[in-house]
């Protein structure tokens, strides 16, 4: 049969590169060679660099030409390419397609292949999953990945625990073994007893806040606002609102409200549920309207305000800090720091301290903003 023409070729779905139609081989047919057969093979394992060409032509039989119906009667074989998983790592893991079911017996490996799976599925921020997936890769390495789930035990959760020298490492590892458990026993219902029960987390003393007095706030605000509109507005949010970094990448021009131009407010809204309760409605100074309508004219930001990296928030920041000269280390923590102790000087308590800081009300939560509020203390004597 002809090769069909160009233009009829190019109008092939690109969404259908995962099925490579190729004409089967033709039963008693002579003349197919060992580099045919070898062509034929590597068109099924390049499938993304054939787009533009996916049809394969059968050999042509010695003895003479078949009728063109004869040929398109002919069956195809549907190459489908296998579907990869990379890890956390970036080590690439079996198909999809090859994944055991996730059972009591199942192996960790397997385990942590589901997990990851369900947690990308819920949306659950990238950094977590990877710090997950981190923790139980390690885990994996010590207790052997052939081992099966119902056969993990305290003692193995202890020895991981317990390789770690920091305070930090261990926390973060049994949050990472919770979940991972949690899952099993409360999504999959496949385990009922969770071996990090009856371990708790080491208490990792609070840093103590570094915050900037009034003066070093207007130097910082005049240095950013030298800069341009957009750092200005950034690190008002910061210092003036008390926004996370988080908060301030996530927040859109429909969240804030400058119609009354003399009392503008700003809307902390989050798109995951489980953070519902950190929402806030926050009231801003009269500034802000116009430095609002200067960033939007000079910027024209598109649904989010500001599209910028994390680590270049901080750089940001620092950056402003050194041009007003202020001799601290100053972060965008340290920004909200500052934020939540002018609160409490103007008399906010604890409960009002959590609320506008978007905090849940625990125990340690607690000990934070009761920190604001002493550093917000008037000096004795």
């Amino acid at each position: 049969m002809p090769r069909p023409p160009a233009n009829v070729r190019s109008k092939k779905s690109k969404d259908r590169i995962g099925e490579l139609d190729v004409a089967a081989p033709i039963a008693g047919q002579e003349g197919t060679s060992h580099s045919e057969i070898q062509a034929d093979n590597a068109i099924a394992s390049k499938v993304a660099s054939l787009i533009d060409d996916t049809t394969a032509q059968p050999p042509r039989r010695r003895g003479g030409s078949r009728t063109a119906n004869a040929q398109e009667n002919q069956p195809v074989r549907a190459i489908q390419p296998p579907l990869f998983t990379v890890s956390s790592r970036g080590e690439v893991i079996q198909p999809a397609s090859a994944i055991p079911p996730l059972t009591p017996d199942a192996t960790l490996s397997v385990a942590r292949w589901w997990f990851r799976s369900y947690l990308e599925q819920m949306g659950r921020p990238h950094n977590t999953t990877a710090s997950y997936m981190y923790d139980l890769s390690g885990f994996d390495e010590q207790v052997g990945s052939d081992k099966r789930l119902d056969q993990i035990t305290r003692d193995d959760i202890n020895e991981f625990l317990t390789n770690s020298h920091k305070k930090s490492t261990r926390k973060r590892r049994l949050t990472s073994l919770g979940a991972f458990f949690k899952y099993l026993i409360n999504s999959e219902k496949i385990l009922d007893k969770d071996p990090t029960d009856n371990f708790y987390a080491e208490f990792i003393p609070l840093k103590t806040p570094v915050v900037l007095t009034l003066a070093e706030q207007a130097m910082l605000l005049d240095s950013a606002g030298n800069e341009n509109s957009r750092t200005y507005l950034m690190v008002y949010f910061l210092v003036k609102l008390g926004f996370t970094r988080t908060e301030l990448l996530a927040i859109q021009f429909e969240h804030v409200d400058i119609s009354d131009r003399e009392n503008p407010i700003v809307y902390v809204f989050y798109e995951d549920k489980r953070w519902h309760k950190k929402e806030r409605k926050l009231a801003a100074a009269p500034e802000f309207t116009a430095a609002f309508q200067r960033y939007i004219a000079e910027f024209a930001p598109s649904r989010k305000l500001f599209e910028m990296l994390p680590q270049s928030v901080n750089k940001l920041v620092e950056r402003s800090a050194k041009a007003a000269k202020i001799n601290k280390r100053v972060t965008p923590q340290s920004l909200r720091d500052t934020f939540a102790v002018e609160e409490a000087r103007q008399g906010a308590n604890s409960t009002k301290l959590l609320l506008i800081l978007g905090l849940a009300p625990d125990p340690r939560n607690r000990m934070s903003v009761e920190r604001y509020i002493k550093l917000a203390t008037p000096i004795i004597g």
